[in-house]
């Protein structure tokens, strides 16, 4: 879990069945149910289509083809998304073992529980077998056998790179060692890198649910109110708009000055300066936004570090041309702060995180807004645009909006945010 979310605290009783569903591994699909007394607030996600079969399998074959070109057998991969963007099942990580064997060539294997063949194949969105192994039976058996009945017997196979040690390990000794194993990071970037004009619609509508939700959540925050009573407003709007509550990180007060918050209590108040950091997924494309203001009246240096921050944003878009290292929008920005007087580099009081990471079935995803990352930018590749302001002990300042490269330039998911007084 990462610290983000760990720090939203008490989400809404609303999201609690979003919840539930993505422990089950259904979340990405099912349609959370509408609550109630969300004044003027309607589903608008009621147009959104899943990812097609037609789609999927264009992906299976573009990595089937990039594994032929470099002589490696199959790839493996463990539940996650990217066993989700190619296979179409969501599926938790757990101690029993569900992954899928995608071979050079052939129809892929699903291997997984016998006890969850069921729900397995309900998001199964492609061709290929499912091989259930009983509780007493060895899971890296199974997909050895699958390997070898894909015409697998031996040389280089990939892994997935957030597949856990204990699978890899157990393909080997399973295999008494016949396969060498090599990493399928390049492989899988080579086909998620590039978002597709479907990826981009399910995109689309999750950051207008998001921002239509932080836009509702902006006219009804009161004095006196806590970070998780406004995660919990976030959240039961968001599902209200159609949307999947991802996370709400509701920073406050002093709390705002770190990008992930802290546990110390804050409550509303006359000059509070409120942080928010937001998304929610639409078929499992996700969003990301965070807005800032202040409750009353900001004081100049508030509003000049909210005006900065605006700026450092305009000058990441100005930055991003077709080809350039997407590490040199991170030193643009920075470059920027540093004449302001902020920083150097990534120290406080200033910006310590990077100007923006990759979006798309995750939330953190390649290539990163980094200093040093050389990926030629291109057309198709997503990114949150966030170049926030911290000055501990006092108050933070973060916007973030995602954007998509063109051909002709980036283009924005939601408008940048217009100023302090009005920042949705």
């Amino acid at each position: 879990m990462r610290r983000r979310e760990f720090l939203t605290g008490a989400v809404a009783a609303t999201a609690a069945a979003s919840t539930a569903l993505m422990l089950a591994g259904r979340s990405a699909q099912a349609a959370p149910a509408a609550p109630t007394g969300v004044a003027g607030l309607t589903p608008m996600t009621g147009g959104a289509k899943p990812i097609s079969v037609e789609e999927r399998m264009a992906r299976i074959a573009k990595l089937q083809r990039l594994m032929v070109e470099q002589k490696i057998g199959a790839l493996i991969l463990e539940s996650g998304s990217s066993l989700d963007y190619f296979t179409g099942v969501q599926w938790h990580r757990s101690e029993r073992t569900t992954a899928a064997v995608i071979p050079a060539r052939g129809d892929i294997v699903v291997v997984t529980p016998a006890f969850e063949e069921p729900s397995i194949r309900e998001t199964l969105a492609v061709s290929g077998d499912v091989r259930p192994w009983n509780e007493h039976e060895s899971p890296f058996a199974r997909l050895v056998g699958a390997l070898r009945d894909r015409g697998v017997s031996s040389g280089p196979i990939a892994f997935e790179a957030t597949t856990r040690l204990f699978i890899v390990d157990g393909v080997r000794e399973a295999s008494a060692g016949a396969y060498s194993v090599v990493s399928g990071d390049a492989l899988v970037k080579a086909v998620r890198l590039i978002k597709s004009p479907a990826e981009l619609a399910l995109m689309q509508t999750a950051n207008d649910v998001t921002l239509a939700a932080l836009r509702y959540v902006h006219g009804n925050v009161r004095p006196g109110m806590r970070p998780d009573e406004i995660a919990t407003m976030m959240n039961t709007a968001t599902v209200a708009l159609g949307g999947s509550p991802e996370f709400a990180l509701v920073l406050i007060n002093e709390a705002s000055a770190y990008p992930h918050g802290s546990h110390q209590p804050q409550t509303l108040h006359e000059g509070s300066v409120i942080l928010m950091d937001v998304g929610c997924t639409v078929h499992g494309y996700q969003s990301d936004i965070s807005r800032s203001w202040v409750m009353g009246q900001p004081t100049a240096k508030q509003r000049k570090v909210w005006d900065t921050v605006k700026r450092g944003q305009q000058l990441a878009l100005a930055t991003a041309k077709l080809g350039t290292p997407v590490g040199a929008i991170d030193d643009a920005v920075r470059a920027y702060y540093e004449k302001e007087g902020w920083g150097p580099g990534y120290h406080l009081p200033g910006l310590p995180h990077r100007t923006g990471h990759g979006i798309g079935l995750d939330g953190h995803e390649p290539p990163y807004l980094v200093h040093g990352d050389a990926t030629p930018l291109a057309a198709g590749m997503c990114f949150s645009d966030e170049p926030g302001i911290y000055i501990p002990g006092e108050f933070g300042i973060r916007l973030e909006d995602c954007w998509h490269m063109t051909e002709t330039g980036p283009k924005l998911f939601t408008a940048l945010a217009k100023s302090i007084e009005d920042p949705i």
